[in-house]
């Protein structure tokens, strides 16, 4: 019974853990599922960055550490550390384009930057061939997008929302109808569609959650005119 465990754990060392084709191939897929998984939960909300998105992020990181251990284990250029490290710092411009700040101060996009960041440690981590702390590091980021997300959502004094509009010549009537749901007190600003639909108008509405309307977003959505509505 020794003899076979040890076996196991020689095979199982020599093609996922050691550095072989079949390791680096079960990497890059683990890389492209672990970014959808994460890319699907944010496309979800709405995020700009979406499936495809973390997918490429996530793929990526995993090529620059495994770019890395290749270089080493071929060459011995000296630190397997260097190339990924580049990623935790550039990855900031993507993070970077994720996040807006709207005219009443509202800052958007900080857990998507945050999301973008952590899905490229975990490519990262998977390149290396860290299995349980991407595991972990994927759960731990699935929990806190999807659960907490609500959570914080009911403890916060305002709602955001963005709506995009699909007719502009209606955006007069539907930002009327709006005020009428949420009341005077909503504040409606017009943007650009993030949606980046030729002729849609985008809106980023906030209201205080004592004068919101409960479903307010549903209820936007039904709006004919409304393209799409999510919760900021």
């Amino acid at each position: 019974m020794t003899d076979i465990w040890n076996n196991f754990v020689s095979i199982f060392n020599q093609y996922i853990i050691d550095f072989s084709w079949v390791s680096v191939i079960l990497r890059i897929i683990l890389a492209v599922l672990v970014g959808g998984i994460i890319g699907s939960e944010r496309g979800r909300s709405g995020s700009p960055a979406g499936l495809r998105t973390h997918i490429l992020v996530c793929v990526g990181s995993a090529m620059t550490a495994l770019i890395s251990v290749f270089i080493a284990k071929n060459g011995d250029f000296g630190d397997i550390a260097r190339i990924p490290a580049q990623v935790i710092s550039g990855i900031g411009f993507l993070g970077a384009g994720m996040i807006i700040v709207k005219k009443n101060n509202v800052i958007t996009g900080l857990t998507t930057a945050a999301g973008m960041w952590a899905t490229a440690t975990i490519g990262i981590a998977l390149g290396y061939g860290f299995y349980l702390g991407a595991l972990i590091a994927t759960a731990a980021c699935i929990f806190t997008a999807a659960f907490l997300t609500r959570l914080e959502r009911r403890t916060k004094k305002s709602i955001h929302v963005y709506a995009e509009i699909s007719e502009a010549e209606k955006s007069g009537a539907i930002t009327e109808e709006i005020r009428a749901l949420l009341g005077k007190e909503a504040l409606i600003e017009v943007s650009r569609p993030r949606s980046g639909t030729s002729g849609n108008v985008g809106l980023y509405i906030t209201v205080s959650t004592q004068n919101a309307a409960p479903n307010c977003r549903e209820h936007i959505e039904k709006i004919d005119g409304i393209f799409f509505a999510i919760l900021e």
